[in-house]
């Protein structure tokens, strides 16, 4: 029984009604699902899971098996449905974690935002095998998710602590860090985030986890007063990046938790406008998850919480994002509105003579041209494939793919926009342009590291065969893909 990852427990069980509507509506065979188990399992390292049709059938019956099998079933649900797909979703139990691998209610203290920050990010290092942390974790949504982020406005009682003394280890000689050691840390962590534009999130994102820890190593050293501001800084902007590199290579549940961590960092610091970009990053995470009124509620967040003090070209980027949550919720008037005022108020950015932190110099006009056309594009489809919202993608869309094609540094998202100009000529019903956007983006795919593009790439030419599988140009394309950007183990 050790072997198949199930508790024994038999007695008054009745069927499992909500794993039975998940697993009907996925479409799998019990073979099919318990194949998919154990190939997650070995991927994980657990290889004393063996899971069979019989197990798969009881499991329906009302089994519960024990961990890793919940998370593992969650992960592989949520895959399949493109949303988040909780273990109690699935009626199952899952056993009780430490608030440092699961969750997302943390305490809003700095100690405890250090040591969970150093803890995550150690495990991280030492168990980065595909599935391992993030079967260790469940991602949240809803309540569960919005609740405890709104505790980011809260505000905090802040003594006057020039030195982070309790934090010392007996015995231990306060290491103080110098002006340029601090000024070294800042322009390495801008180095990792041009790093990961230019080269997807599969190839830096251990070296960052890895300098993230080091920080919080730093933060447990006494520090004045504004060095200890400046590591928190550091040690946010490392974790949103931490987070996003992992959202890019798809491992969902352990982005959201470096995301919630680059939080509460961030307002350790005291920075609101990164407190904001955090949040814009995990709203974007839960659009790709299906969750659009999630995405919105964070975005209103980061956009009240950061009212008085962002810059316009951050403003900018949070007006973008919540036109995308609107169109995936179908509002049309809402999107527009939405992406007016991005267009307005970006064109105000840099006109104060204020410099504008590393974060935030992505969003340039090819970004909002970008996001903006996205929008529409998703209109689009949420409207039934509307050729009115499809015509209203894609100048903005070809202003948005020229403008990268002249950027150097952020070929993830010249990649992106490719693929997304290949998916309006789709809704255009012109099989041939979106075949050659495809191959475009296929070029530029092959030199970056990022599932996130190759999934978007592989996602729009199985929807070019579904449709237009006669036309010779999208033949073509599919040979292609498969001969040069076949599907492999993701990156971690």
């Amino acid at each position: 029984m050790g072997g198949s990852g199930t508790d024994g427990t038999n007695a008054g069980k009745r069927p499992n009604e909500q794993l039975g509507s998940w697993f009907v509506r996925s479409g799998w065979s019990k073979g099919e699902l318990a194949r998919q188990v154990n190939r997650r399992a070995r991927q994980m390292g657990a290889h004393h899971i063996s899971t069979d049709t019989s197990r798969v059938r009881r499991w329906l019956d009302g089994e519960q098996p024990r961990e890793p099998i919940p998370r593992i079933l969650s992960e592989l649900f949520s895959e399949r449905f493109g949303s988040v797909v909780a273990v109690e979703d699935l009626g199952l139990r899952t056993a009780h974690q430490s608030p440092s691998v699961s969750g997302v209610d943390l305490p809003w203290a700095g100690p405890q935002t250090v040591s969970l920050l150093s803890e995550f990010s150690r495990s991280d290092l030492m168990l980065a095998r595909r599935g391992f942390l993030g079967t260790s974790l469940s991602l949240a949504a809803g309540p569960s998710l919005i609740e405890p982020m709104q505790r980011w406005l809260v505000p905090t009682p802040t003594p006057d602590r020039p030195d982070r003394g309790e934090a010392q280890s007996p015995g231990r000689r306060p290491y103080r860090l110098s002006r340029a050691e601090l000024e070294m840390l800042e322009s390495t962590t801008a180095m990792f985030r041009k790093w990961d534009a230019q080269c997807g999130g599969g190839l830096r994102r251990k070296a960052v986890v890895g300098q993230l820890h080091e920080v919080t190593d730093l933060l447990q050293e006494t520090q004045p007063a504004d060095t200890t501001r400046r590591l928190f800084r550091c040690a946010a902007e490392l974790a949103q990046l931490a987070g996003w590199m992992s959202y890019d290579v798809g491992l969902q549940p352990t982005a959201q938790k470096y995301f919630v961590l680059a939080l509460h960092a961030a307002k350790e610091a005291g920075d609101k406008p990164l407190g904001s970009y955090v949040l814009s990053s995990m709203g974007r995470q839960m659009i790709h998850l299906g969750r659009p009124d999630d995405a919105l509620e964070l975005i209103h967040l980061a956009q009240y919480g950061s009212r008085d003090c962002a810059t316009a070209r951050t403003q900018a980027m949070l007006y973008a994002m919540e036109a995308r949550a609107y169109a995936n919720m179908g509002q049309p008037s809402k999107c527009k509105r939405a992406v007016r005022m991005a267009e307005d108020t970006f064109a105000d950015a840099g006109l104060d003579g204020e410099p504008e932190p590393d974060w935030i110099r992505f969003f340039t006009e090819a970004e909002l041209n970008g996001e903006n056309s996205h929008s529409f594009r998703d209109l689009a489809y949420v409207a039934g494939r509307s050729p009115t919202y499809a015509s209203l993608a894609e100048p903005v869309m070809r202003r948005a793919v020229d403008l990268f094609s002249q950027d150097r540094e952020h070929q993830r998202s010249y990649a992106l926009n490719l693929v997304g100009m290949a998916t309006v000529h789709l809704l255009k019903r012109e099989p041939e342009q979106a075949s050659a956007r495809a191959e475009d983006a296929l070029a530029v795919a092959r030199r970056v590291r990022s599932e996130r593009v190759n999934t978007r790439l592989r996602k729009t030419v199985d929807t070019a065969v579904r449709d237009f599988g006669d036309v010779p140009e999208v033949t073509r394309i599919t040979e292609l893909l498969a001969e040069q950007l076949p599907e492999t183990a993701e990156a971690v």
